[in-house]
């Protein structure tokens, strides 16, 4: 982890997140709404009253859809898969984001002035089309009297970011989470992603990336407070997907 004039910089965010992703695993662990093992396999038969085999059976006609054969053997587990992957791509909606920030720590001798975690990578997918939304996220906030883990800021992007989403919603979710626990002076949160619902579909546009923020407190209103958020993170240098 670099430190630079108080800017913590993640690389990679699995690092800064203590490598455990959203949910620790031990035995087991809960991903979007399924039981699963740490191999990811699952342990449970429904999630939100539908069962599995309904889950499988919806992949499969899909594939049918798509002109494939479900029953040849390269797809035959498929619909498994796709089910096991909806359980971690998902798992947003089995967490609640608030509660990675209510551990803060006081002893931090008077230190006051802006905690910045730059550059959390994040996989995301479009409520509209169901295709990936891929970028990083930056979030910076002025504390009060205490501070958090910063392990914790990158958690709260995952809670988020592990659900359907649009861009512009999951800004504001990260901004208002991290105001609504800590109450800081501020907040500021920028997100700058990829999304495959424009660059494999439709216009085809590739090389275009979204740039969202959503900034609170003294970050609204004070303009230096915002122009020094970002010069820290440096929001024009590009993101490779």
């Amino acid at each position: 982890m670099q430190q630079i004039r108080g800017v913590a910089r993640s690389r990679p965010v699995a690092a800064a997140a203590g490598g455990g992703g959203i949910v620790a695993a031990r035995n087991s662990a809960k991903l979007g709404g399924f039981n699963v093992d740490r191999q990811g396999k699952n342990i449970n038969d429904s999630n939100n009253g539908v069962g599995r085999g309904e889950a499988e059976a919806a992949v499969r006609i899909l594939l049918r859809w798509a002109g494939e054969n479900p029953d040849r053997e390269g797809l035959r587990d498929t619909p498994k898969r796709v089910v096991d992957a909806y359980g971690d791509w998902f798992s947003g909606y089995t967490t609640d984001p608030g509660e990675y920030l209510q551990r803060t720590f006081e002893e931090v001798e008077g230190y006051d002035e802006m905690v910045v975690l730059r550059d959390i990578a994040f996989e995301s997918f479009c409520e509209h089309h169901m295709a990936p939304i891929i970028g990083r996220a930056h979030v910076g906030y002025l504390p009060t009297d205490r501070v958090v883990g910063i392990s914790k800021l990158a958690r709260v992007v995952e809670g988020y970011a592990r659900r359907f989403q649009v861009q512009e919603k999951l800004t504001a979710q990260i901004a208002e989470c991290i105001n609504e626990v800590l109450k800081p002076r501020g907040v500021g949160v920028v997100i700058d992603a990829v999304h495959q619902c424009m660059t494999t579909r439709g216009v085809h546009k590739r090389g275009v990336s979204m740039v969202t923020s959503k900034m609170l407190g003294t970050f609204r209103k004070d303009p230096s407070t915002r122009a020094e958020f970002l010069r820290f993170i440096d929001i024009e240098r590009k993101i490779e997907v």
